[in-house]
């Protein structure tokens, strides 16, 4: 099975510092839609791994986190993509969770319910935290300069080997010339 997983605020979605918290605040990355939909029609599971700490926090509930997501889901079908599975922490970092990246959990947990190794999966992200979690897991940490992604990239220190892009539709550009 071909799958990549990716993470949602600042891949596939416009972030913010103050968190989506609605739908009105999701605007996707220009492209990144359409990349999402080029992966799907070469045959890959596109699964999204995120830390929602905006539930944990008390900024929004599930309802709210739903109706974001379901306006992703109809924004992708407009362009032809899907995305196959989404998992999500929605705890505050304090929590101490195995879930929240850069804890492995989440991704983890991916691996097992789809039965794969994750072994050289490319896991896109924006933050030091998301690439952390792949390398964890031994899948391929990518980072995209969207979202906090040149932050990430100036602090440095980031997982050997991690290939760095300039947003999602670079980034499955390569993922699909390797395929």
């Amino acid at each position: 099975m071909k799958l990549v997983i990716l993470d949602r605020d600042g891949v596939i979605n416009v972030d913010s510092d103050k968190f989506i918290k609605s739908p009105a605040e999701w605007r996707p990355i220009p492209g990144s839609l359409e990349a999402i939909a080029r992966l799907n029609h070469m045959g890959y599971r596109v699964v999204i791994a995120s830390n929602q700490s905006g539930i944990g926090r008390g900024l929004f509930d599930m309802d709210a986190l739903n109706a974001i997501n379901d306006k992703m889901y109809r924004a992708l079908s407009h362009v032809g993509g899907r995305v196959d599975a989404l998992f999500y922490c929605p705890h505050a970092a304090e929590s101490n969770c195995d879930c929240r990246k850069p804890k492995s959990g989440m991704l983890a947990d991916i691996g097992q319910r789809f039965n794969v190794d994750l072994a050289d999966v490319p896991a896109v992200g924006d933050s030091l935290r998301d690439l952390q979690a792949a390398h964890a897991v031994g899948a391929q940490p990518m980072l995209v300069l969207t979202g906090k992604g040149k932050r990430t990239q100036a602090a440095g220190d980031l997982p050997e080997n991690t290939l760095v892009f300039s947003d999602l539709a670079e980034a499955v550009r390569h993922i699909i010339a390797g395929s």
